[in-house]
């Protein structure tokens, strides 16, 4: 059945490309794969690219833009099928766009979403356990953005290129691909201002500026396209600053929420969290390390709900909190309506600290049981919770 499947899904990605006159190779085309900030590296080097005059178009899970249009991607996948992708390359070519900047998933590769795309380069970002349970191993979910690195690898492109971070042990097996090919880049405390916000996306920008220069865009340009940049709906979003922060950010991982906890350690005094394990029925391994990584940081946590699908909502709760027994953390409370605990979280919050809401990030629905998607906006919630406290 397995095998069944990945046939119909090459074949639908032949005959997507072939309907729309395989547009790629009117384009130079750009992958980003890994497993946290594909969409900020895109759309910081959309901007630096357009700082030198050129159009460009970017796919990512949280945008879809050509050209100066630009609209949100509504489709709930960071990688979509069933033709998208081709049709977006199309819309590209005919909008007069040189680039097309596209964000690669490991679960599109193996539904071969990537194939019959002419790139000219890939690059990635990081590489930390993710979708195992979808995947069946660490191994595999690596193996299969390595299978996007040897397409990139074996393109007829002149211009082909592959872009590993050099001081980054996880993701040595790509820089060991195809080394003729590969620029290795290290990270630069330069490319991104101070705070919270630039020392998250260092690693985003080194590789975003890496790609820029491979193109010959100048120092400058890169330097001006940095400063504009203001950041995502969703990634390290701040809803207010003070008296305290609120932050919203997509970390879904116990690696994605250390990095968001320990940064904004750095400015704020204690950190109130809401915490929730996306994805029901998948990736239960990550749940308790994700309730530990909470405790170590957080002076406390709400636990909640998030994308419970057909699993028991509060299952999904008690197995994060088995990681705030593992550090014998008590400094919690659960709240299976979002709502609530985001507005509980904004009670608690003492001047000089932060609230951060991590998990759903941009994202505009809970995924509920029976395929029932609830409409949902953290940032929203959060504004709605701080008007309730007199403080928007």
């Amino acid at each position: 059945m397995r095998l069944l499947r990945s046939i119909w899904h090459f074949v639908w990605a032949l005959l997507s490309a072939a309907y729309c006159g395989f547009p790629s190779r009117r384009l130079t085309v750009i992958g980003i794969t890994g497993t946290k900030g594909k969409s900020t590296t895109l759309e910081l080097l959309s901007e630096m690219l357009e700082e030198t005059g050129v159009r460009t178009a970017l796919l990512s899970s949280v945008y879809a833009k050509v050209g100066a249009e630009r609209r949100r991607n509504f489709t709930g996948n960071s990688m979509p099928g069933r033709g998208f992708i081709q049709r977006f390359l199309r819309s590209a070519v005919r909008a007069g766009c040189r680039f097309a900047l596209v964000e690669v998933t490991s679960q599109g590769v193996l539904q071969h979403r990537h194939r019959f795309i002419s790139f000219d380069v890939g690059g990635i970002t990081n590489l930390a356990p993710e979708h195992i349970e979808a995947h069946g191993s660490f191994t595999a979910y690596r193996d299969a953005k390595l299978a996007f690195f040897r397409v990139v690898a074996r393109s007829s492109r002149a211009t082909k290129r592959l872009f590993v971070r050099e001081d980054d042990e996880a993701v040595s097996p790509f820089a060991a691909l195809a080394p003729g090919i590969t620029t290795r880049f290290t990270l630069d405390d330069t490319l991104m201002p101070p705070g919270a916000f630039g020392e998250v996306n260092a690693e985003n920008a080194a590789l975003a500026a890496a790609i820029a220069r491979w193109f010959g865009v100048p120092e400058e340009a890169i330097g001006r396209a940095l400063r504009k940049f203001r950041g995502l709906p969703g990634r390290m979003e701040f809803v207010q600053k003070e008296p305290f922060g609120v932050v919203v950010d997509y970390a879904h991982t116990p690696d994605s929420l250390t990095k968001v906890y320990a940064s904004l350690q750095k400015d704020y005094a204690g950190l109130v969290c809401v915490v929730g394990a996306a994805g029901g029925g998948r990736d239960r391994w990550k749940r308790s390390a994700m309730g530990s990584a909470a405790a170590k940081h957080c002076r406390f946590v709400v636990v909640t709900d998030e994308d419970p699908y057909d699993e028991d909502p509060a299952a999904i709760l008690a197995e994060i909190e088995q990681g705030f027994k593992a550090q014998n953390f008590s400094a919690y409370e659960t709240l299976l309506d979002r709502r609530a605990a985001i507005r509980r979280a904004i009670e608690l919050a003492r001047p000089g600290e932060a609230v951060v809401l991590t998990g759903k990030g941009s994202e505009t629905g809970i995924h509920r049981a029976r395929g029932l998607v609830e409409p949902w906006d953290d940032a929203e919630a959060a504004r709605q919770a701080l008007r309730a406290r007199g403080l928007l």
